[in-house]
């Protein structure tokens, strides 16, 4: 070992307990901190060289534990745990508030005319499906027929959905027009997720004990791992979608809104901006990252395997992804 560092630290876990939400909180806002996706390849390549020689008892001279830490969030901001493949950069969590604001922004705004509300869905189910599989859970591979099919089906989900619902509010006060993109948003996560992932329906996804030994693939890992995390972006949808729309049809009828009609798509995003900072983290850690289930609602054939080999096993644990 070269270096004062010691080589006790568990850096394969996050720094704070993830038992608790405010733990999970803090390790996520640290996650999906903005200013991540402004690191140049270097700076990446540097931090994945100092983790994973970490990991092999080699300690860069010099190195202190917070920076040590700061290189394993820098690491988990950008590659995925699962597979360690560096992950596409508009669909890293830390991506997710300046695309999000920007998209929810003009969805907010556009959302009067037929061609508006289609396009910004396309738009919104495009970036979306990007970021379900570059946080998918596990390592299987997706074909680009699953891709497709899972990209084909959200979008016209919530396209179908936003011009189903805009055609219901064209009699109802104004206000509630302003929430058909919501309602879109949650319909589409509900069908953008789960085709996403589907191979993990199928195929499922690795389990393992408490030291982190895989014992297997389930399915029913898979499902509980993607209802978390629809009930988890659907929540990060509520701040963002819900209150600039109540803000905004207040500031509209102000003297300076109608002289400056303008401002309008920049004030909205950046309504939405302020809340995707606190609301995407906040809903990340609704559930810990690193989920566990009872052996006895694992499949019966995954159940026996792990009874004969690990008895003294009762909790699996899985990544949920994101």
């Amino acid at each position: 070992m070269s270096g004062d560092l010691p080589l006790n630290i568990n850096i394969k876990e996050p720094r704070w307990d993830q038992g608790t939400f405010m733990g999970r909180a803090q390790h996520f806002f640290m996650v999906t901190d903005p200013r991540n996706v402004l690191l140049s390849s270097e700076v990446l390549e540097d931090a994945r060289v100092t983790v994973e020689n970490y990991r092999l008892g080699i300690v860069k001279p010099g190195l202190t534990e917070d920076q040590l830490w700061r290189a394993k969030y820098i690491y988990d901001s950008a590659f995925h745990p699962d597979t360690g493949e560096k992950m596409l950069l508009v669909g890293r969590m830390s991506a997710q508030v300046p695309m999000n604001m920007t998209i929810t922004g003009c969805m907010l705004t556009f959302y009067r005319t037929t061609p508006a509300v289609v396009f910004w869905q396309w738009v919104n189910q495009s970036f979306n499906a990007i970021v379900n599989y570059t946080n998918r859970s596990g390592d299987a591979a997706i074909t680009m027929n699953q891709l497709g099919a899972a990209y084909v089906s959200a979008t016209t989900g919530a396209v179908v959905t936003a011009l189903g619902l805009k055609s219901l509010t064209k009699h109802l006060p104004a206000i509630m027009g302003r929430f058909v993109p919501f309602a879109a948003v949650a319909a589409a996560n509900c069908i953008n997720i789960p085709f996403m992932r589907q191979r993990e329906l199928k195929c499922g996804i690795p389990v393992t004990d408490a030291e982190g030994k895989r014992l297997g693939e389930s399915s029913k890992a898979a499902q509980q791992a993607i209802i978390q995390v629809v009930v988890s972006r659907i929540g990060m949808a509520v701040p963002a979608m819900a209150i600039p729309p109540v803000i905004m049809n207040a500031l509209e009828k102000k003297a300076f809104m109608k002289r400056f009609p303008v401002l309008n798509a920049p004030v909205q995003v950046g309504l939405v901006g302020f809340c995707l900072v606190f609301a995407t983290p906040l809903c990340c850690a609704l559930f810990p990252q690193k989920s566990s289930m009872k052996v006895s609602s694992l499949e019966p054939e995954l159940q026996e395997s792990i009874r004969q080999s690990n008895p003294s096993i009762t909790t699996v644990y899985f990544n949920k992804g994101l």
